[in-house]
C-alpha cells in the first residue's frame, strides 16, 4: 500500500474541517483534508453565523463573499409565535442584536454584523478560500483505519468511487469528521454527557410566504397549534432564502413511533403550519435527528484533536453549533501551524484543550437549557399533553380575553418570551470567551466585574485571555477596526503615545525568534490615530503600554507601562506562550 506524507491530516470537510483546512494553507502548512463525502453540505443544517464566527471569515478574507450569499443581519430580526403564518400571533421579540434595546451592543461588539447563512450555502464559500490558498481537499474520500505513536499518526483511507485504498502519515490529525468521528471512536477519546434527549425531522421546501413574513422579516417563525403534535406545534420555519426556502422543524416522540414522512404527509403538514392551502409547497428533502448533550472530556490526546461535532454534540438552540465549530478550528490552528513550523514547542498544544474544552461544555449546557426554557412558552399558551385540540383552541381563546384569567396568562407569555433572550440576544455567550492556559501570562490583575448581566451582555476587556476589544480607527482616510491589527496568522503588538520602544522591540524580538510579529501604534499622531477616543476607553493600559495579541486575536499578555527594558519583557512572554522554555 501506498503511503504519503503530509504535517496535518484533516478528517471532515464541515464549516470545522474547511475552516482548519483554509487557515493552515494560508500559513504553508502542508496538510490533506478528507472526507467521505462527495462535495460539501447539501442541505442547509446550521444557519445563524454569528458575530464571532464572521470576524474569522474576515481574518481570511472571505467576508464579503459570505454576506453576499447570506441573509443579512436586519432581515433577521422578528421571532414570531402564531397558531400559523397566516393565523393569530401570540407574541414577537426582536433578536440577534436588532432590537433598539440591543442593537448599540451588537454595533459596538465587533466590525463584523452576524447573518444568517446557511450551512449549504457558507461551507463552498469557505471550501473556495482553502483552494485558493493551495489546501489538499480530497472528497469522496473515506478514513478507514488510524492510529498514533510519539512520531505521528498513521491513517488508511479508501476512495469510495474506485475502492482504491492509501496511507497517510501526518505530524498531527484533527479530527473534524461530525457527531460520530472515526477519529474520535479509534483514538479513544471519551465523552460526558446524554445522547438521544429527543428526536427531530428537518424538511427542507420551497414556498413563497412573502405576504406573511416580508412585513416582520426573521430566522425563525414558531407555529404552535393546539392538539398538533408533539411540543408546541406543527412546525418552527427556519428561513433559508427569504421569502420562498425554509426548513420545516418538527420534534415527536420516539415512544410513540415513527413519523410519518409521506410527501402526503409532510405536504399536509406544511400546509397546516402555513395556514393557507393556495400556497404551492415544493419539498427538497428530509432529514431526522437528535437531541443530544455531549462534550469531549479531552480535545486533546496525543497528536490527535478534536473540532466541531466531533467534539461537542448539543441542539441547535442559541445558533452555537457551526460557529462553535469554526472558532474551535481558529483557535488550534495558528498554533498548529507554530509548532510545524518550528516557532513554538509541542507544549503549546496543550493550550487547545485547556481553552476550547471549557467553552465546549459552556456551550452544550447553554443549548440545552434554552431548549428546556421554550416549556414556559407552551405553558403560557395553555397547553399540556393529552390535551385534545378543542381545549387547546379553548385555552387560546382564554389567553386572548378581556378576563382576569386572560390577563394572568398574558403577563406569563410576555415574561416566557422574554426568557428567550438567553438564546436570541445571548452576546455574552457569542462573544464572551476568555481563555486560562499556558499560551496565556496573567497580569496578577482581576478581569473587571460584570456590570451586566455576563449571558446577555459582552464585556469587551483586555485582559489577558480575553478577545481583543474592538475599536474603530482612523489610517489616513480609511477606517480600521482594531480587530484588522491582528490575525493574518501572525502576532501583533498594539501600543500608544511613548510606545516606540515597543516597536523596536517587537521587531528585534520576532527577528530572533524567527516569528511573524506585527507591531502598530495608536494614538494621535501614531501610524493609527484613536479619533473617536473608543480606544482609549476599552484598552485598560497606559499610552506606553501594550497588548500583545495572538494570531487568533486573543491577549496573550499586556504590559500596563513601559518597563526597563520592554525587549526583554517582551521576549520573555513569547518565550512563554511559545512553549520555548
Amino acid at each position: 500500500m501506498r503511503t504519503i506524507k503530509t504535517s496535518v491530516l484533516v478528517v471532515g470537510a464541515g464549516p470545522a474541517g474547511l475552516t482548519a483546512s483554509a487557515l493552515l494553507a494560508r500559513d504553508g502548512i502542508d496538510t490533506i483534508t478528507v472526507t467521505k463525502y462527495q462535495g460539501t453540505a447539501n442541505s442547509p443544517r446550521a444557519h445563524i453565523t454569528n458575530q464571532r464566527s464572521v470576524e474569522v471569515f474576515r481574518d481570511l478574507g472571505i467576508e464579503d463573499r459570505v454576506r453576499a450569499l447570506a441573509t443579512p443581519h436586519h432581515l433577521m430580526g422578528n421571532n414570531v409565535w402564531a397558531t400559523s403564518f397566516a393565523g393569530q400571533e401570540f407574541a414577537r421579540l426582536m433578536t440577534w442584536g436588532t432590537g433598539i434595546s440591543r442593537k448599540a451592543d451588537y454595533e459596538a461588539a465587533s466590525p463584523c454584523e452576524m447573518c444568517n447563512a446557511p450551512q449549504h450555502i457558507l461551507e463552498p464559500v469557505i471550501l473556495e478560500a482553502a483552494q485558493e490558498a493551495g489546501a489538499d481537499i480530497r472528497f469522496s474520500t473515506e478514513l478507514v483505519e488510524i492510529s498514533q505513536d510519539e512520531e505521528g499518526v498513521l491513517a488508511t483511507v479508501r476512495e469510495r468511487t474506485t475502492r482504491a485504498e492509501y496511507a497517510i502519515r501526518a505530524q498531527y490529525v484533527i479530527g473534524a469528521d461530525g457527531g460520530r468521528s472515526t477519529v474520535a471512536w479509534q483514538l479513544g477519546f471519551t465523552f460526558d454527557g446524554e445522547a438521544g434527549l429527543g428526536a427531530a425531522v428537518n424538511v427542507w421546501l420551497e414556498a413563497d410566504l412573502t405576504k406573511y413574513t416580508a412585513h416582520r422579516p426573521g430566522a425563525l417563525y414558531w407555529m404552535c397549534q393546539p392538539g398538533n403534535d408533539y411540543w408546541v406545534g406543527s412546525g418552527t420555519f427556519i428561513c433559508v432564502k427569504p421569502w420562498t426556502e425554509w426548513v420545516m422543524l418538527f420534534m415527536y416522540d420516539p415512544a410513540d413511533g415513527d413519523p410519518d414522512l409521506s410527501e402526503e404527509a409532510l405536504l399536509a403538514r406544511a400546509h397546516t403550519t402555513i395556514g393557507d392551502p393556495d400556497v404551492d409547497v415544493k419539498i427538497k428533502a428530509v432529514s431526522r435527528w437528535e437531541i443530544n448533550h455531549i462534550v469531549a472530556e479531552e480535545y486533546r490526546k496525543g497528536r490527535a484533536f478534536l473540532v466541531g461535532d466531533a467534539a461537542h454534540r448539543h441542539p441547535p438552540a442559541n445558533g452555537l453549533g457551526s460557529n462553535t465549530s469554526v472558532q474551535d478550528s481558529y483557535n488550534l490552528a495558528w498554533k498548529l501551524s507554530a509548532v510545524v513550523r518550528g516557532q513554538a514547542g509541542p507544549e503549546l498544544l496543550d493550550s487547545y484543550h485547556q481553552e476550547r474544552q471549557p467553552v465546549g461544555r459552556q456551550v452544550v449546557d447553554r443549548a440545552l437549557k434554552s431548549v428546556q426554557d421554550m416549556l414556559p412558552i407552551s405553558q403560557a399558551l395553555g397547553f399540556r399533553p393529552g390535551q385534545s385540540a378543542e381545549e387547546g383552541w379553548a385555552g387560546l381563546e382564554e389567553l386572548l380575553s378581556d378576563s382576569d384569567a386572560g390577563q394572568k396568562r398574558r403577563r406569563e407569555l410576555r415574561e416566557a418570551v422574554e426568557l428567550q433572550n438567553y438564546q436570541f440576544n445571548c452576546h455574552g455567550v457569542e462573544l464572551g470567551q476568555r481563555y486560562t492556559s499556558g499560551a496565556v501570562i496573567d497580569d496578577g490583575t482581576p478581569y473587571p466585574p460584570f456590570e451586566r448581566d455576563p449571558g446577555l451582555y459582552y464585556h469587551p476587556t483586555t485582559h489577558p485571555g480575553a478577545s481583543l476589544p474592538h475599536a474603530w480607527l482612523q489610517h489616513g482616510t480609511e477606517r480600521v477596526s482594531t480587530l484588522d491589527l491582528a490575525g493574518g496568522g501572525k502576532f501583533s503588538l498594539l501600543t500608544g503615545i511613548g510606545g516606540e520602544p515597543w516597536l523596536e522591540a517587537a521587531k528585534k524580538v520576532a527577528e530572533d525568534l524567527g516569528i511573524d510579529l506585527e507591531a502598530h501604534g495608536i494614538g494621535q499622531r501614531c501610524t493609527y490615530e484613536d479619533a473617536l477616543g473608543d480606544w482609549a476607553r476599552v484598552r485598560e493600559i497606559a499610552d506606553r503600554g501594550c497588548l500583545l495579541v495572538r494570531p487568533d486575536r486573543h491577549i496573550a499578555w499586556r504590559s500596563h507601562d513601559l518597563p526597563a527594558d520592554p525587549e526583554h519583557e517582551l521576549r520573555r512572554a513569547l518565550e512563554v506562550i511559545l512553549a520555548r522554555g
